[in-house]
């Protein structure tokens, strides 16, 4: 939607007067010299005055607090746990401690921590509490959420500087999403199918990166296999999701096959991001001449346009993550769809047969 001319005449005013000079100046004392991040800054407070001059309502400007507040917090909090890959693991808070499930989580928080993966869940009870249970205070994670009955974070990471608590759903969401490098799903209620399908239509549209997403059950359950069939039915061949769409998840009723999937997902893919209008993935291994031909024969119909080409570091990276200079780059004109054939793709670059 367009702004309208009020709007617009409120961002000249505020251009305009003493307050820009101030904010200028604010900024100057606030930040060192030349940070890059200061327009972005500037434009934060801008917004903030703008809703402070309209001042419509209270109850707007005390969500907006909140939520700068929450975000700040968590931003800070989780830097320091910023080098480490980290596994999101939903499922029912209901789940007793001597149900299979239980069991099988507390032994997926093991076997992930064992791979020096920290295991990040809502810090409740049930499922969560018992891959809590299994990893060990070190490699877990807690973002639990302030219910208006009883919501007390588990005793694995109660009380301690691994737990994080939100007072808006959405933005614990952002987190579970955004500091994850794979997602486990385990069988549970409205939460738990809130999470996965928010998840999918993340991945699908693009606006979260692909990573492993596990649907984990029981040896014999049927919890994600009757999604998944009904995915199929009323889905798929409804032409409401593509074909593709559907090998955005991975089902599996073993700790071994998830850990298999999480670890064989980054055996070559390292990471990736947008530069401009080329989407790159970051490699550990350069992949060979025959691979990139393959895949442009393959994948061509990834490309907008052009070609998959590998190319080093270029220069719109070298602030960003210098750790990350050394990797090659698998570059193309993503189309921006597909998402599923793209996650084939990456099983085909982390091949060991494929790399030079």
């Amino acid at each position: 939607m367009p702004f309208n001319d009020h709007y617009l005449s409120r961002h000249v005013q505020i251009s305009g007067s003493r307050l820009a000079q101030t904010l200028d100046e604010l900024l100057h004392q606030a930040l060192p010299e030349g940070n890059p991040n200061s327009a972005l800054y500037r434009d934060m407070l801008m917004t903030i005055i703008r809703m402070a001059q309209t001042d419509h309502s209270r109850w707007d400007a005390k969500i907006l607090l909140q939520t700068i507040h929450e975000m700040e917090r968590a931003f800070h909090h989780l830097d320091r746990f910023k080098r480490r890959r980290k596994v999101t693991v939903f499922g029912s808070s209901r789940a007793p401690k001597d149900h299979p499930l239980y069991a099988q989580a507390k032994a997926l928080g093991a076997a992930l921590a064992h791979q020096d993966l920290m295991v990040m869940t809502g810090a409740g009870k049930g499922i969560m509490e018992a891959a809590h249970e299994g990893a060990g205070l070190e490699y877990s994670l807690g973002l639990n959420i302030i219910l208006p009955y009883e919501q007390q974070a588990n005793p694995i990471v109660a009380g301690t500087d691994n737990l994080l608590t939100f007072h808006f759903f959405f933005i614990r969401k952002l987190f579970f999403v955004k500091e994850a490098d794979a997602l486990v799903l385990c069988p549970g209620g409205f939460g738990t199918l809130d999470e996965a399908l928010e998840v999918l239509t993340l991945v699908q549209t693009g606006k979260s990166p692909i990573v492993p997403i596990i649907l984990l059950d029981e040896p014999g359950g049927c919890y994600w296999t009757d999604l998944l069939r009904f995915m199929e039915q009323h889905m798929k061949d409804q032409q409401y999701i593509s074909s593709s769409d559907l090998h955005l998840m991975r089902q599996a009723h073993s700790v071994e096959e998830v850990v298999s999937d999480i670890t064989s997902f980054y055996t070559n893919f390292h990471s990736s991001r947008w530069l401009d209008e080329r989407f790159v993935i970051r490699l550990q291994h350069k992949l060979s001449e025959a691979t990139l031909e393959y895949l442009n024969h393959e994948y061509r119909d990834l490309c907008h346009h052009g070609a998959f080409e590998q190319t080093p570091c270029c220069p719109m990276e070298l602030d960003d993550e210098p750790e990350l200079q050394h990797l090659t780059r698998l570059s193309f004109a993503f189309n921006g769809r597909h998402h599923g054939r793209l996650r084939a793709l990456i099983d085909c670059i982390n091949h060991p047969e494929h790399w030079a």
